[in-house]
């Protein structure tokens, strides 16, 4: 009987990691597993973009990126768990994760939560500037 006890919460232990384990991320390129610099400016050499998740709101309101250059973006949920939408360039990571688009038109596009978060969640919005 314990040993049967014991299977069964080494099994389940198993299973919950492993839906903890890595982001999924899907953009139009496919997903890319760079690295980035780790610091959390919305303008960096190499077209990086950290982004930070809290409940509920993104570390920034603006994130500015430039036109025709390969961009890298990295979500870290620092409480609760979060994702990040941008619709034009078929960006969607649910939990930690990195996602690679190209934009190429400048413009301003809405950044938001794709997973539902909480009572704050409707209003988990920021905007990427694409110069």
């Amino acid at each position: 009987m314990k040993k049967g006890l014991l299977a069964m919460l080494v099994l389940g232990l198993a299973l919950f990691l492993a839906a903890c384990g890595g982001g999924d991320s899907n953009d139009s390129n496919g997903s890319d597993e760079t690295g980035n610099d780790g610091g959390d400016a919305a303008e960096t050499a190499g077209s990086t973009m950290d982004v930070t998740a809290t409940n509920f709101s993104f570390d920034k309101d603006e994130y500015t990126v430039p036109a025709g250059e390969e961009v890298t973006v990295s979500l870290t949920n620092e409480e609760g768990m979060h994702g990040i939408g941008i619709d034009e360039f078929d960006v969607n990571i649910e939990g930690e994760g990195e996602a690679t688009f190209t934009p190429e038109e400048p413009g301003e596009y809405t950044i938001y939560c794709s997973v539902p978060c909480g009572q704050g969640h409707a209003d988990m919005k920021s905007t990427l500037v694409v110069e």
